[in-house]
């Protein structure tokens, strides 16, 4: 098959990787495969699996006028059997063009934790969790399949050491907790001030450090709250090491890891244990009670909107008291992730699915098209409207500043 994989962007992320980790293998398989994106700091990632990048055309509007076009002309000259669009907003961009036009198939994968209402109804889709695929079938016409997000645990293993990480960073001997996130605004930010204020309550009782790796906007104000823990037990807490492309020595250098999604199936197939992190306090350690609500709901959840660092500490403490508790976890977490997320397994998953899609060669029916267009048109001008802006602002705003009280 002759295929072409659009993530959203080649930033740093889960749903990125994931979309680039299967389209090589996908092409380990004996397929042919271009992956098309605006250029970010993934690009070299793609580079050394030895893929091809497209380079997408700039846009201002989603969906893309020019992006429709180069993906219609790119599926022309290049015969494309499926295009495969990682999130909404690439999926607008093949939808509008190459599938309603030219009845190239199209296929959508969805890791964000809702379903986005302006999909196409028709469009196959792929969730990350059997939640959201129960969500997805309810509202959705076309075909639904659930993936979770697949982990090559061959490049991803408990025999990478991060020692030098270590030394490099000059980490102390102590334990070491550590988080891989983007440092953004949403999602994110209440985790990883809660991560910060748990190792606060921890570093009196443990000689501890917490290591944030990644980048974003909210990294002043977590450096801030980061720097007053430092401050009150004058020693180093609290380390950042900016964004890593190639996060494994940080993985590895870890006694415990906290954090959501695919971050943490990558630190249980290096043999860590994990805190699974969500959104509103949520918290809950990775083991045997736990399996039943992550396979549900995936590796994240929602809190009641109360700050849950005392539990967060409480979890970590009881770990760190527990050498033997620590190693079960960490062998639990190991297993699960090589026997239901390996990426070989995904990858076969993946290439049923295609295979079924470039048999049927189904176009999406014409008349849903006007509903998709009006819904991605109120969107953007909701996206654009001055308003609008100054409210996300603001709230953004509000964000930071209760990280800083």
């Amino acid at each position: 098959m002759r295929l072409l994989v659009a993530p959203h962007d080649m930033e740093i992320g889960g749903s990125q990787r994931n979309a680039i980790d299967l389209a090589a293998g996908v092409v380990k398989a004996g397929h042919e495969v271009i992956v098309y994106s605006r250029p970010g700091p993934l690009v070299d990632y793609v580079e050394e699996l030895g893929l091809e990048f497209v380079v997408a055309r700039p846009l201002k509007y989603r969906p893309a006028p020019s992006r429709i076009s180069q993906l219609r002309d790119l599926a022309r000259r290049r015969r494309l059997d499926l295009i495969h669009t990682y999130e909404w907003p690439p999926c607008l961009d093949a939808y509008f063009g190459s599938h309603l036009v030219d009845g190239v198939p199209l296929l959508c994968t969805v890791l964000s934790m809702s379903v986005p209402p302006f999909l196409p109804p028709s469009v196959p889709l792929v969730m990350g969790t059997e939640a959201l695929g129960r969500e997805a079938r309810a509202v959705h016409r076309g075909p639904v399949w659930v993936l979770e997000p697949p982990i090559d645990t061959e490049a991803d293993s408990p025999e990478i050491d991060g020692s030098a990480l270590r030394r490099r960073l000059e980490l102390g001997e102590g334990p070491l907790v550590v988080t891989v996130s983007r440092l953004s605004l949403e999602l994110k930010l209440d985790a990883l001030s809660e991560a910060i204020d748990a190792a606060d309550r921890l570093a009196d009782r443990f000689p501890l450090q917490l290591l944030i790796v990644g980048d974003g906007p909210a990294a002043p104000m977590l450096k801030e709250r980061a720097a007053a823990v430092d401050r009150r037990h004058d020693r180093p807490v609290v380390v950042f090491s900016g964004a890593m492309a190639d996060p494994r020595e940080a993985y590895a250098a870890a006694d415990l890891v906290v954090g959501m999604g695919s971050s943490s199936l990558r630190a249980m197939a290096m043999g860590k244990p994990v805190v699974v992190q969500g959104e509103r306090g949520f918290a809950k350690l990775f083991e045997p009670e736990t399996l039943p609500y992550f396979l549900d709901q995936g590796l994240w959840g929602l809190g009641d909107g109360e700050s849950r660092a005392d539990e967060l500490a409480g979890q970590l403490a009881d770990l760190l008291a527990d050498q033997d508790r620590l190693v079960a976890v960490a062998a639990f977490g190991l297993d699960t992730v090589r026997s239901r997320f390996s990426l070989d397994r995904a990858v076969d998953f993946q290439l049923g699915i295609y295979d079924e899609l470039v048999a049927a060669r189904r176009r999406g029916p014409r008349h849903e098209a006007p509903g998709v267009a009006a819904r991605a048109l109120r969107l953007e001008l909701e996206n654009h409207d001055p308003r609008r802006k100054r409210a996300r602002r603001e709230a953004d705003a509000a964000r930071l500043a209760a990280v800083t009280a």
